[in-house]
């Protein structure tokens, strides 16, 4: 009795656990044909940044210079930390790098100025938009070559165009020690505006036209439906912006590379530029490994700030 009711389930049971390897087999491949597909992504990743990641963080403690070979590494502890709060050079890039962040704010003002004012007011939207993006899109070198003669100190179109208008003793602007930086945050500025109105006037038209038309049903000026609605909604915009504005500011070299070379007396020089100087000019590796870890750690702790920042004035 019990044989005859046992027997029939033996070949339900058998049928599951085929349906249980197949389904293993099948999650198996899907999973194996996924690490395929992400291999060549995951090795660039790995060979181009976890490990120079962890070279840099290894290299920071010694005192080495690549030419001479891994054999000459001589651990120093942290001595190249030490040096760091104690070089003048180091601490006027840092400086540098923040007056650089104040382009942030400025460059995200003008363009969202531009951006309602094209998105509302504005034919032939699109002509527009190339114009102003033209700025961003052209080579890094070629802008600074043609700002390096609008700014020359004597013969630039910019210091004739003041002397014309009555100006006797106009900015030596990229030779002046105390201007240069200045000069370069506003060729910084031009230079980004393109990639910021972009941006806002996609933000623009993702906002529902809803709220304005209930805006208007309350009575709302033009100043109103801005700063209570236009202002809030693109604020996950803005966001993003000063993320990779930050980024993009702590990482900028070609633009000081080609128009100033970090002069007058390094006061153009910025965090990336003494890195690369020290690395690969003076041959101090360990030193330039340290610099970097100290630029990773300042972006680091700037994001995260803002992470805990925006969760009070980001609206999404």
């Amino acid at each position: 009795m019990n044989s005859t009711l046992e027997h029939p389930n033996k070949p339900v049971s058998g049928r599951k656990e085929k349906a249980i390897r197949r389904s293993n087999y099948q999650a198996w491949k899907e999973t194996l044909i996924g690490y395929v597909f992400i291999a060549p992504t995951l090795l660039g990743l790995t060979v181009f940044f976890i490990i120079p990641i962890i070279a840099t963080l290894i290299l920071s403690f010694t005192d080495w210079n690549f030419i001479a070979g891994v054999d000459k590494i001589k651990f120093v502890a942290i001595d190249n930390f030490t040096k760091l709060f104690q070089d003048d050079i180091f601490i006027r890039s840092v400086k540098n790098n923040l007056i650089l962040l104040m382009a942030i704010p400025i460059t995200a003002a003008i363009s969202l100025f531009l951006a309602i004012i094209i998105n509302k007011h504005v034919y032939f939207k699109n002509t527009f938009k190339v114009i102003y993006f033209s700025s961003y899109i052209s080579s890094i070198v070629a802008v600074a070559i043609v700002f390096q003669v609008l700014f020359h100190p004597s013969h630039g179109p910019v210091n004739q165009f003041l002397v014309s208008m009555g100006i006797e003793n106009p900015p030596m602007w990229l030779a002046d020690t105390q201007i240069a930086i200045y000069a370069v945050l506003m060729i910084q500025v031009w230079v980004s505006i393109g990639f910021y109105l972009i941006i806002y006037i996609a933000g623009l038209q993702g906002i529902p036209k809803d709220l304005y038309e209930a805006a208007d049903i309350d009575g709302a000026t033009r100043w109103h439906k801005t700063r209570y609605v236009t202002i809030p909604m693109l604020s996950p915009t803005t966001f993003f912006l000063i993320v990779t504005g930050i980024i993009y500011t702590f990482r900028i070299f070609d633009l000081i590379k080609v128009l100033t070379a970090g002069g007058p007396a390094n006061s153009t020089t910025v965090m990336v530029y003494y890195l690369y100087e020290t690395a690969f000019v003076n041959l101090k590796t360990g030193y330039a490994s340290a610099m970097g870890l100290a630029l990773l750690v300042m972006v680091l702790i700037i994001t995260i700030i803002q992470l805990m920042g925006q969760k009070k004035w980001v609206n999404y």
